[in-house]
């Protein structure tokens, strides 16, 4: 099957170049001018999908070679493109870093030839003039696969420096389709793991969505961008279904399959295709929020905690004192329970002296030291999302550590690029800081559900 969809890949030379503005401006900029636009993000970030969910009113979905090979990106993103008229593509770090030491694998070029998409450059103009020329030649001609279509300039200072600029461009070829002016309002407040959450910030993130659609408007030709959109090759593969992917459907079990799934402030860590393959499976998905409900949704049978920022949340999650007891309860009854990073922590007996749900024999504390990096994995033991020996990709991202106590198997044995054993499978229970992507290894849905009608 040949598909094809108008779609750019927003690359950088480095981290704060201004991607995230870019993107997520143009991605509003365009829904304004009423085109479905699909928002896309290069490598496991959960954060900014949320922003490009906010500027498009779709589903922000996550494009990574790593987590989920390169085979599944384009069927990745042909399903989220569904019925869409243009794509925007949000690139990760530097256009050319990837994972360490595997070459350009899932770094943004990576996936920008693996879609036939053009690039646009963001560059951080603020220190330099004519030096921008040799920057984006060096960008340009790297990689020939590469096919770097324009420039948007970041962070000018004045006219004068704009002229600069642009005359330093004349010679390397390629139009520069937009220009930046330093904006105070476009900012978004960081802490110890990246950009806050748009569920953290209420209005204060639409008015910072805006603020950069407007920046975007201003400052950029969108006519040319669109029609450099419209001159990505198009894709010869189908696009992703959770219901073929977990194909055979799961035998018609009797009992429960209600699969309740950590939602709120405190667990916006999560992939849309993970619900999409629960459901798929035949699990009826509900989303609860561990700050406001003081029960789990009735009748559930599994569930599921993802990531996101209990440290943050500490004090509220503690205080919900009849959900963490509900928790508890169906996690020692032998529950299908499947946590991950944020919800290992809130499954611990307690996060920095605060009591949790006393799932696990453990205790979570917040750490100097952050924990970064893509991993290479394989189940220790049988647990209700795989049997022993399954291998899956994941990602590891935070500042806490957690100090076991006894009883539990690990849940994973790493094996790159340090080889150690990480996590918990106790009972039903699931739980590791490792994040996974389940359409990499879709039988994991399938098990967790034949697990919740049968426990």
């Amino acid at each position: 099957m040949v598909t094809s969809v108008p779609r750019l890949v927003i690359a950088a030379p480095a981290s704060g170049s201004g991607k995230t503005t870019v993107a997520t401006g143009l991605m509003a900029a365009f829904a304004a001018r009423g085109l479905a636009v699909s928002p896309h993000k290069v490598g496991p970030d959960y954060i900014d999908p949320g922003y490009h969910a906010l500027a498009t009113g779709r589903v922000g979905r996550n494009l990574d070679a790593y987590l989920c090979g390169p085979e599944l990106v384009g069927p990745l993103f042909l399903h989220g493109a569904r019925g869409c008229d243009v794509a925007v593509v949000e690139g990760v770090m530097g256009l050319y870093d990837g994972a360490a030491g595997e070459g350009e694998l899932a770094s943004t070029a990576h996936v920008a030839k693996l879609l036939r998409a053009p690039v646009v450059l963001v560059v951080d103009a603020s220190s330099q003039s004519r030096s921008v020329a040799a920057l984006v030649h060096g960008f340009v001609s790297w990689d020939p696969e590469v096919r770097v279509g324009g420039v948007i300039l970041n962070k000018v200072g004045s006219d004068r420096h704009e002229a600069l600029l642009r005359e330093a461009l004349d010679c390397v070829g390629v139009p520069v389709l937009g220009v930046l002016r330093r904006a105070r309002q476009v900012s978004t407040p960081s802490r110890h793991l990246g950009l806050v959450p748009v569920a953290e910030r209420g209005a204060e993130a639409v008015e910072a969505v805006a603020a950069m659609a407007a920046l975007v408007s201003d400052g950029c030709d969108l006519e040319a961008l669109a029609g450099l959109a419209r001159s990505a090759g198009a894709l010869d593969c189908a696009a992703w279904d959770a219901g073929v992917a977990v194909s055979p459907p799961p035998a018609p079990l009797p009992g429960p399959k209600r699969v309740a799934v950590a939602g709120g402030a405190a667990f916006t860590f999560s992939y849309a295709e993970h619900t999409e393959l629960l459901a798929a499976a035949g699990a009826e998905v509900v989303v609860f929020d561990p700050l406001r409900d003081e029960g789990l949704p009735e009748g559930t049978a599994g569930l599921v905690i993802g990531g996101g920022f209990p440290e943050v949340y500490a004090a509220e999650l503690s205080a919900n004192e009849p959900l963490r007891e509900a928790v508890a309860e169906l996690a020692l009854g032998g529950a299908p329970v499947a946590a991950e990073c944020a919800g290992l922590l809130y499954l611990c007996r307690e996060l920095d002296g605060l009591p949790m749900c006393g799932v696990l024999d453990a205790c979570a504390r917040m750490s100097e030291r952050l924990t970064l990096g893509y991993r290479d994995a394989v189940a220790v033991a049988d647990s209700a999302l795989a049997v022993a020996g399954t291998r899956m990709r994941g990602h590891e991202f935070h500042r806490t550590v957690v100090e076991p106590g006894a009883g539990a198997a690990p849940a994973w044995g790493m094996r790159a690029p340090e080889r150690r054993v990480e996590g918990f499978v106790e009972r039903g229970v699931h739980a590791s800081y490792l994040h996974t992507h389940w359409a990499s290894e879709p039988g994991v849905a399938r098990r967790f559900v034949e697990r919740c009608r049968t426990s």
